[in-house]
């Protein structure tokens, strides 16, 4: 250890050093061999007490040391024991909440089994006595009941628990209460957009076709039943875990139904209510087109509409639709539907699937109606169509350049009078099919059968007279794109002319345009 002195105590020994040395001297002087000795005595004490200084020191550092690693341990325990409390509290929190859990999970399971139980029961007393294997399981399943065969019982609840995977139990009790003779047809129509009698009458043509027979593994889904979730899904565009909620059938079931009966309505139902009209029906709709607007040999009003679709995985830009984008501010896909309809709105053709990026002329290039044309089967003949498609032939289109005159005029307008009777079946078929105002789940292969299940349905309501709901509403936009070339033949171009000129000066045109 150090020790500090003040500076009169320094002038104190220095003065006492000074004494010291002279009386030293002086005893020198007197005695030499004391001197010598007092030196080598005050030698040992200096050494000793460097010595004993050094001891203090080590002494100090050591206790230190000692010091700091008790403290250090001390620190440690308390955090190992902080620790360890934390610990504990935790896993008593998480076997606290993985008990509330499972508890929760059991009940819920106890619930819904409690409810298909149930279900179960109400539908085997409504069913009665099935034949067959049925029959046999009900008999094993009383048999467990009353507890006569342990063996047989417990063969039982294996037959039972292997129907359960193949069939599941669901409630389609909104499908029996429509089934129902005693339903309203307000309330039948309302839903599925027909009356009753024309639905009996779809089910009929194609019970043939998509009926099923029963097995020992399952009920067959009678047809009534089927052409209900197809229509009923067509009708309201809802997705398909709504559709097996209403009819107590699966996903995929009710997806496969859709599909099986738009191919079956295609497959039979089309050649009946959608083809193109004979001589004789070719004559009437022409007379009447001419009764209505003045314009002679026009036997179809024609248009394009699109149908919104989710991206595709391949040809993305194809499908791109221009002009819905820019409406909506919203990236949207399309494809097209063409139609030509007679005068009462019914198709008497249709080409489906083309994309939506292609415009209204290149659609018709590429149809059957094209080919028809171009075989002669149109001559003498005109297909109405709007200002997307190009002057030809057998193609009647308004004018479409500025400054008209008023023969000009007067022809647009008996022109768009024929043209809204095409307008007007598409507006009708889609408020009646909702799955067409909206992007649908369908995959786009199988979206054409679909589109053309929804037209052959609206050719059967329009030609049985079924009123549409006054609440559906759809208001139909016009995307027609002028094309590049407006004008296929001159000779076109004379007999509109000739039109136009007869319509206003025989008194057949309109004066709306003054």
């Amino acid at each position: 250890m150090l020790s500090l002195q003040s500076p009169i105590d320094q002038m104190n020994e220095s003065t006492n050093d000074s004494h010291s040395d002279d009386d030293d001297d002086r005893d020198a002087v007197d005695n030499g061999e004391d001197d010598c000795s007092s030196f080598e005595e005050d030698g040992d004490k200096g050494k000793t007490r460097k010595k004993k200084k050094k001891k203090k020191e080590l002494k100090g550092i050591i206790t230190t040391l000692l010091l700091l690693e008790e403290q250090e341990k001390h620190d440690r325990e308390e955090t190992n024991k902080e620790s360890a409390e934390l610990r504990l509290s935790f896993d008593a929190n998480l076997k606290k909440r993985s008990k509330s859990t499972v508890d929760y999970y059991s009940n819920l399971q106890s619930y819904y089994t409690g409810i298909e139980e149930r279900d179960g029961v109400k539908r085997r007393k409504s069913r009665g006595v099935m034949a067959g294997g049925i029959a046999v399981a009900a008999a094993a399943a009383e048999f467990d009941e009353t507890n006569l065969d342990k063996r047989a019982g417990h063969g039982i609840k294996n037959q039972e628990k292997q129907r359960r995977l193949w069939v599941k139990e669901r409630l389609n009790s909104w499908w029996d209460e429509c089934n129902s003779p005693d339903f309203p047809e307000e309330d039948f129509k309302a839903a599925f957009r027909m009356s009753k009698s024309t639905f009996c009458m779809i089910c009929e043509e194609l019970n043939s076709v998509i009926a099923k027979e029963d097995t020992t593994l399952r009920t067959a889904i009678p047809v009534r039943q089927r052409v209900a979730v197809c229509i009923w899904r067509l009708a309201t565009g809802e997705p398909l875990r709504l559709v097996s909620t209403k009819f107590g059938l699966g996903i995929s079931t009710c997806h496969k139904l859709v599909l099986e009966v738009c191919s079956a309505i295609r497959n039979v139902l089309m050649p009946k209510f959608l083809q193109w009209p004979n001589e004789d029906n070719l004559r009437k709709i022409k007379e009447e087109f001419e009764s209505n607007s003045g314009i002679p040999n026009v036997v179809g009003s024609m248009y394009t509409t699109h149908i919104p679709i989710i991206a595709p995985k391949i040809s993305v830009s194809s499908y791109f639709n221009k002009r819905h984008t820019e409406r909506n501010q919203k990236t949207s896909y399309s494809i097209t539907v063409q139609g030509v309809v007679d005068p009462q709105g019914v198709f008497s053709d249709v080409c489906i699937g083309w994309p939506g990026s292609m415009p209204d002329d290149q659609v018709l290039e590429k149809s059957a109606l094209h080919q028809r044309a171009n075989a002669g089967s149109l001559k003498g003949f005109w297909i109405v169509g709007g200002s997307g498609y190009p002057l030809m032939d057998w193609v009647l289109v308004p004018y479409n350049h500025q400054h008209l005159t008023w023969t000009q005029h007067a022809f647009n307008e008996k022109i768009g009078e024929i043209q809204k009777v095409a307008k007007d079946a598409f507006t009708r078929l889609k408020r009646r099919w909702c799955c067409l105002q909206k992007r649908t789940e369908v995959k786009l292969q199988d979206l054409p059968v679909v589109l053309g299940a929804c037209c052959v349905l609206h050719n059967i309501c329009e030609m049985r007279n079924e009123e549409m709901n006054p609440e559906l509403k759809y208001e139909l936009v016009d995307d027609e794109m002028v094309p590049e070339v407006h004008l296929r033949s001159v000779n076109s171009m004379k007999a509109r002319d000739a039109i136009a000129h007869n319509l206003l000066h025989h008194g057949l045109a309109g004066t709306s345009f003054l």
